[in-house]
C-alpha cells in the first residue's frame, strides 16, 4: 500500500491499518523469539520461554499505546487521610507484638545494577561505601542485627539481574554463619529491540562477550513477576510470610522501620493494607522524581515520562506536587501472588532509548514497582524523613555517607550530632573523581559544609576541613593539591592555587 493511499483512508480504515501493522510486529517479533529459543536447550531454555511470556506481554501492551496513559484533568492531589504522617505513626507506642510482626516480614533489595556509574565493575552492591562494608554487608548487619535483637527470622531476599547473579552468589558465601537467611532470585531477562524494525537485536540466548549488549534487565516493575516465576514467592507465603520490605540496594536509609511495620500490621481487618509507598517530602533537587496522585478514585503513582509535554513544568513545581516516591515500599505477599494470577498489575510501559556502541539505536521496555499501587487494596502513603532516603548513585554521593556527617551502628548510618542543621551539603564532583578516591588521603571533616564543587585535577591532603561554601577547580593541564590540615571556609580555590573569600 503506498503512502499516497493511505493519505485518503478513513478514519475507519486508517485504524485497521494500524492495527494490521501492529499484529505484524507481533507476529514477527514471536517469529524471532521462537528463533532465539532454539539456541538452548534444557533450564535456561525454559527459563527464557517464561522470561519471553513477559516480554510478549509488554511488547503487545507497548504496540497498543496510543498517547498519554493520563489525562492531566483526571489528575488531583491525594486525599490526607491516604498520606499518613510518619511523625503520628511513630507517635504510637510499639505492642509486645512487634516480634510477632517482624516475624512475618521479608526484606527484598534490588540488587539487579552494576557500579559502572561509580567507576566500578561487577554488582553495584559489592562497593565500599563505610568503614570497608559494602552495601550488601550493611544490609547484612541491620538485618542480622534485628534478629538477634528481637530473636526473630526475618529472611533477606536479593533480586539479582543476569549482570549481577553470578558475582553476587559468590560473595554470599562469606554470610554463611551470619544470623540471617539469604534468598535470591533473579529478575528477567528481555531483548532489546531495534528502533527502526522493532525486532530484538539478539541473535542467540548468549549474555557474555559481544553479545551482553542484546539483553537488559526490565526495570524493577519486573519483580512481581519474576518473584513468582522463582518459587520463591509461594515459599515464603509457606513459611508464614505476609509482607515485603522493598528498597534498592543503594538507599542506605532504607531501613526497617518497626513503626511503619507496625501500622501495617495493625489496620482494621476491613481495610486491610496490601501497599505502603513511603514518600518524603519534594526538594528542588528532586523534581523529576515519581509522585503519589488521586486518580479513578485510587492512589497512582506518576512519574514524569507520562506527563504530557505541557505539563512538565507543573509537574516538577514543588508547590503543587509536594511529595516523591522513595521507592521503599511494604507489599503484601498474599495480594502479589492473586493479581500476578489474574494479570492484573497493569503497570504503565517506561520506554527506554539507548545507543549500542556501534551507533545502533535501540529501545527497551521498562516497569516500575510502585506503578502497581493502583491494582493493590487500602494502599497508603506514608510521609517520612528526609533520613530514609539516603541513595548513592554517584561519587558525590559516596563522599556524603564516607564521612563524619554520618555514625554507623549495628549496619545503619545516621546524621551526626554534631551536625547542627538536618539538611545534608550539594557535593559535586567533577568527573576525575567518578574513577578514583585515591584524589582523597583522609575523608575531609564536613560537618559544617553547605556545598562543595570540585573540578579538575584537584587532591586532597588529610584532615582537611571544609566549611560553608567551597568550590575548587583546577583549569586544564593545572592541578591542585589542598594541603594537609587545611581550612577551606566560604572558599574559591582556582587554578593558580589562589585562595579567594567566597
Amino acid at each position: 500500500m503506498s503512502i499516497v493511499t493511505i493519505a485518503y483512508l478513513s478514519k475507519a480504515g486508517m485504524a485497521e491499518f494500524q492495527e494490521k501493522l501492529r499484529l505484524q510486529h507481533e507476529t514477527s517479533m514471536h517469529k524471532e523469539l521462537e528463533k532465539l529459543l532454539t539456541t538452548a536447550k534444557g533450564a535456561e531454555q525454559e527459563i527464557s520461554k517464561k522470561d519471553f511470556e513477559g516480554f510478549k506481554n509488554l511488547f503487545h501492551r507497548f504496540l497498543q499505546v496510543k498517547g498519554p496513559s493520563v489525562k492531566w484533568d483526571k489528575i488531583h492531589k491525594p486525599p490526607e487521610d491516604l498520606i499518613h504522617p510518619y511523625d503520628k505513626i511513630k507517635a504510637q507506642v510499639l505492642p509486645d507484638s512487634v516480634a510477632a510482626s517482624l516475624n512475618k516480614l521479608v526484606v527484598v533489595k534490588l540488587n539487579g545494577g552494576l557500579g559502572t556509574s561509580m567507576g566500578c565493575k561487577g554488582p553495584k552492591s559489592v562497593i565500599s561505601v563505610r568503614n570497608e562494608n559494602t552495601f550488601l554487608d550493611l544490609t547484612v548487619h541491620q538485618i542480622e542485627h534485628l534478629n538477634k535483637t528481637f530473636n526473630v527470622d526475618v529472611p533477606l531476599v536479593l533480586m539479582n539481574s543476569f549482570n549481577t547473579d553470578e558475582d553476587t552468589k559468590k560473595i554470599l558465601q562469606k554470610y554463611t554463619h551470619h544470623r540471617v537467611h539469604i534468598h535470591t532470585f533473579n529478575q528477567s531477562r528481555y531483548p532489546r529491540i531495534n528502533k527502526e524494525s522493532l525486532l530484538p537485536v539478539a541473535k542467540d540466548l548468549g549474555v557474555h562477550g559481544d553479545h551482553g549488549d542484546a539483553w537488559y534487565p526490565p526495570g524493577h516493575g519486573d519483580i512481581y513477576a519474576s518473584f513468582y516465576n522463582s518459587g520463591l514467592l509461594d515459599q515464603l507465603i509457606t513459611a508464614g510470610k505476609e509482607y515485603i520490605f522493598v528498597s534498592n540496594i543503594d538507599n542506605l536509609g532504607a531501613t526497617v522501620d518497626l513503626f511503619i511495620l507496625n501500622h501495617l500490621m495493625t489496620q482494621p481487618k476491613d481495610k486491610r493494607c496490601e501497599f505502603i509507598m513511603e514518600v518524603t517530602d519534594k526538594t528542588r533537587a528532586d523534581v523529576k522524581g515519581g509522585t503519589l496522585i488521586q486518580y479513578d478514585d485510587k492512589l497512582r503513582l506518576l512519574e514524569i515520562a507520562q506527563v504530557p509535554k505541557a505539563h512538565v513544568d507543573e509537574f516538577k513545581s514543588v508547590t503543587k506536587f509536594k511529595i516523591f516516591n522513595t521507592n521503599n515500599l511494604w507489599i503484601s505477599l498474599a495480594a502479589i501472588k492473586r493479581l500476578h494470577e489474574q494479570n492484573a498489575m497493569d503497570m504503565e510501559i517506561i520506554v527506554n532509548p539507548k545507543t549500542l556502541d556501534g551507533g545502533l539505536n535501540v529501545i527497551q521496555l521498562e516497569t516500575a514497582v510502585g506503578a502497581a499501587i493502583k491494582a493493590f487494596d487500602n494502599a497508603l502513603g506514608v510521609n517520612v524523613p528526609r533520613s530514609r532516603f539516603l541513595p548513592v548513585k554517584t561519587s558525590s554521593d559516596l563522599l556524603l555517607v564516607m564521612s563524619n556527617l554520618y555514625s554507623l551502628d549495628a549496619g545503619s548510618l545516621t546524621m551526626s550530632k554534631k551536625r547542627e542543621f538536618p539538611s545534608t551539603p550539594h557535593v559535586k564532583l567533577g568527573s576525575s573523581f567518578t574513577k578514583s578516591f585515591l584524589k582523597f588521603e583522609s575523608i575531609p571533616d564536613m560537618l559544617e559544609l553547605d556545598h562543595l564543587t570540585v573540578s579538575g585535577d584537584v587532591t586532597f591532603g588529610k584532615n582537611v576541613s571544609l566549611k560553608g561554601t567551597v568550590i575548587i577547580i583546577a583549569n586544564h593541564g593545572d592541578r591542585i593539591d589542598i594541603p594537609a590540615g587545611a581550612v577551606l571556609e566560604n572558599k574559591i580555590v582556582s587554578g593558580n592555587l589562589r585562595i579567594l573569600d567566597h
